[in-house]
């Protein structure tokens, strides 16, 4: 290994320690809490604070790496669920269980990934990692509508939807059903019986049961109107 490729290698290694302790620091005190400090992230790394920021301009960069990291581990399992079925409407099935998977194996992951601030979203967008979590958020729903299509193709889901929309509308769904199992459904067990569910586990199967009734083409006489 030559100097160049030793030094970039040695680049590569700090800057994920960096994000190591970001993650540290970030998640023990709630990504949304806005009192964690560059001087705690530096301590965390046992690094310099300057070091810090020739990395990372300032903590909203460092949040995007975190960001990028959740993105990364998404997409790869949205990509193994996918190569693990034929028809679209199995895909587009697995794809939500391995949402819903990531954001309990990953809560940390998922609640960075939900935190995002609109007004700050254009300049996200103007620093490089910023438009690396774009791109990679693209290409998971890219996953999604192309399971759509595909399950349009093979008789497996309805033919008169969109799959762009569809993607778009499942994609919040699921999201919102996470959330509400995620930091609802406990409350909703106990609180509420009158929903008549015994697990926050069956609460969100009973919801996939509803989507794939709305996928399937009415020939099945299975789906919703």
């Amino acid at each position: 290994m030559g100097i160049p490729e030793r030094r970039e290698r040695e680049k590569e290694h700090r800057k994920n320690t960096i994000i190591d302790a970001a993650e540290k620091v970030f998640f023990s005190q709630g990504i949304e809490n806005p009192t964690a400090t560059m001087d705690e992230v530096a301590e965390a790394a046992e690094l310099s604070k300057g070091t810090i920021y020739l990395y990372f301009k300032n903590k909203r960069e460092l949040y995007l790496a975190i960001t990028e990291r959740g993105l990364r581990t998404l997409l790869n399992l949205f990509q193994i669920a996918v190569k693990m079925h034929d028809r679209g409407l199995d895909k587009v099935n697995a794809l939500g269980r391995a949402y819903y998977n990531f954001a309990k194996q990953y809560p940390d992951y998922y609640y960075a990934m939900s935190y995002f601030d609109p007004e700050a979203d254009e300049q996200d967008m103007s620093c490089p990692i910023g438009e690396t979590c774009h791109n990679l958020g693209e290409k998971a729903l890219l996953i999604l509508i192309d399971a759509l299509k595909q399950g349009k193709e093979d008789g497996s889901i309805r033919p008169d939807l969109d799959p762009s929309k569809t993607a778009l509308i499942l994609w919040g769904q699921t999201s919102g059903i996470i959330q509400l199992v995620t930091l609802k459904g406990i409350h909703m067990l106990e609180a509420h019986n009158l929903f008549g569910f015994n697990s926050t586990e069956e609460i969100f199967e009973y919801f996939f049961e509803l989507m794939q009734k709305f996928l399937i083409p009415a020939s099945n006489g299975e789906n919703l109107t």
